[in-house]
């Protein structure tokens, strides 16, 4: 994530608000987070500290977060040096991933003293450090090694500022020179404070001095969202470099900003935790029936010269006379073909000329019914792994636990875990993602097989229009227009959100199939999810967003 230099400085200017207040209320909620309740006239705003890995920030944060009944240790020291001081002033060293924040306080002789809080955002190293005036560690969320660390970070020791890059400062150097330097060296090797993503970003827009001018203004907090509506990054400047489908959403405050990413991010992490044993047993059925099905092929494709069996029986017993006893093989002439050339039959010298024709009948009569067989299981497995790819496409789109918990009930009726696992039947009626095209229709769209079965078989009208990707896992989708006429453009809006719910939503010109629900068919004992469809037509959409 880019919660870089430039984007703290950001940040910063918006805790600037916070000046002059005092520390309320101080809580851990967990060994890596610390939340100050910040006070003054018309102003109480919570701040957040979080050293995460991955999620390594500071910010004002509107969310509420459930505290141990026993404080941690470095809680009580918190509270013990900083409750009811006073925040003096927040400072950013040039554009490093550090913050000071200064407080006057009280200490126990009942003089006033000085203490900083540093908060390091350094990836991996994150820390949160308690010094006094005299830049002496009184603790630290987390301690350093001794042996392997180049700062001593434990109490007692004296704080220096992690070790400054050999980089321009945009905020404060000449731009001149900055071009200048750009011409042996890359951007992100010569400017401080900006990610590979802001980086990227310039260099493919050529914009450097729009996106400094925006950074001393403050930057704009933005929001970039996959096509599917998920989370991909956060910036302070909007981002273009991954095209249309990915949107740009602005929020008000950095804060705001920095919650939405995170909470989402924080769902999506759950429900992927919830869904790993899932995805893992359809992972694994699906390799196991293409190990199976790469088998029976194999063996299909033995059945092929059958034929040639049946052959070699007819021309042993017309050649009967010919052939002695115990011979291994019988040379006679081929009347299937049309030059009447000699053909070589292997035989079983064990037995008679007649029992070798029969064997060979009875052989071509077993290839028949194998080939059958194989016909029939491989077209089931062909299914099954179709089926498979749905259901995972499904779990890469859950949006919240019970959408997890109705892929779990799916699992369990179609057989491939047991009732045991569910915990309960759901009664609810399915909840579809519901839009309402330009023409004022509505349109539906299942998120999982469970869904499509009910809304293509259930509650679509014979006249409505269907939608599904051509040939790629996805969910179905239905235009509830009873006949009508529906426009092109409605048309395009719907296929566009039956690519997007699908395994193509980050591809381009994804083949949508559409046609009357009429034409919608679900053979007898088909998987969920399954039909089968006729009178269809194809357009070709590329996917941009909800």
């Amino acid at each position: 994530m880019p919660f870089d230099g430039a984007f703290l400085n950001c940040v910063i200017k918006e805790l600037n608000e916070a000046i002059n207040c005092h520390v309320d209320k101080i809580y851990q909620p967990s060994k890596e987070e610390l939340v100050f309740l910040l006070r003054k006239k018309s102003f109480v705003k919570r701040l957040l500290f979080n050293i995460k890995s991955g999620s390594a920030r500071v910010q004002f944060t509107e969310n509420k977060f459930e505290n141990p009944e026993k404080p941690p240790m470095f809680c009580m020291l918190m509270r013990k040096h900083l409750l009811n001081g006073r925040l003096l002033s927040i400072t950013q060293p040039d554009l490093e991933r550090a913050v000071i924040f200064t407080f006057s306080s009280m200490n126990e002789m009942g003089d006033i003293c000085e203490l900083h809080l540093i908060c390091e955002l350094l990836s991996q190293s994150a820390n949160v450090i308690l010094t006094d005036e005299n830049h002496k560690i009184i603790d630290c969320l987390r301690h350093s090694d001794i042996e392997n660390s180049s700062r001593l970070l434990l109490p007692g020791a004296t704080y220096f500022l992690p070790p400054k890059q050999d980089k321009l400062n945009p905020l404060t150097c000449d731009f001149k020179l900055i071009e200048e330097q750009l011409k042996t060296a890359c951007l992100l090797q010569t400017i401080d404070g900006f990610s590979p993503l802001i980086c990227r970003e310039i260099e493919e827009n050529n914009n450097l001095s729009s996106v400094i001018t925006t950074l001393q203004n403050g930057g704009v907090p933005t929001l970039i969202l996959k096509p599917n509506d998920t989370p991909l990054d956060y910036s302070f400047t909007e981002i273009k470099q991954y095209g249309d489908g990915y949107k740009n959403k602005t929020f008000e405050s950095y804060g705001m900003l920095l919650d939405e990413f995170y909470t989402m991010r924080d769902i999506q992490n759950r429900i992927n935790q919830n869904a790993r044993d899932i995805i893992k047993l359809v992972t694994n059925l699906k390799a196991r029936t293409q190990r199976k099905l790469a088998l029976r092929l194999e063996d299909l494709k033995k059945c092929e010269n059958r034929e040639n069996l049946r052959i070699y029986g007819e021309l042993i017993k017309a050649n009967l006379y010919a052939i002695k006893p115990g011979s291994s093989f019988a040379e006679v002439p081929n009347y299937y073909d049309s030059e009447m050339r000699n053909i070589r039959i292997p035989l079983n010298p064990a037995l008679s000329p007649q029992n070798n024709a029969n064997k060979y009948f009875k052989d071509y009569k077993k290839t028949y019914t194998a080939e059958e067989t194989l016909k029939k299981l491989t077209e089931k497995d062909y299914d099954e792994i179709i089926y498979f790819d749905s259901v995972l496409d499904s779990i890469s789109r859950c949006r919240d636990l019970s959408d997890i918990a109705e892929i779990r009930e799916e699992l369990a009726d179609s057989g491939y875990i047991k009732q045991t696992a569910v915990r309960r039947k759901n009664t609810k009626k399915p909840e579809f993602k519901e839009y309402i095209s330009d023409e004022g229709y509505k349109i539906l769209v299942g998120k999982n097989n469970k869904q499509n079965d009910y809304l293509t078989t259930v509650l679509a009208n014979k006249n409505d229009l269907w939608f599904h990707t051509k040939n790629i896992p996805g969910s179905h989708v239905v235009i509830f227009c009873d006949g009508n006429d529906v426009s092109d453009e409605t048309i395009l809006q719907a296929a566009t959100l039956a690519a997007l719910n699908s395994k193509a939503c980050d591809s381009a010109q994804v083949p949508v199939d559409y046609t009357p629900v009429k034409f919608v068919k679900k053979p007898n004992g088909a998987k969920a999810g399954m039909v089968i469809y006729t009178t269809n037509k194809t357009v070709y959409v590329t996917p941009k967003g909800e």
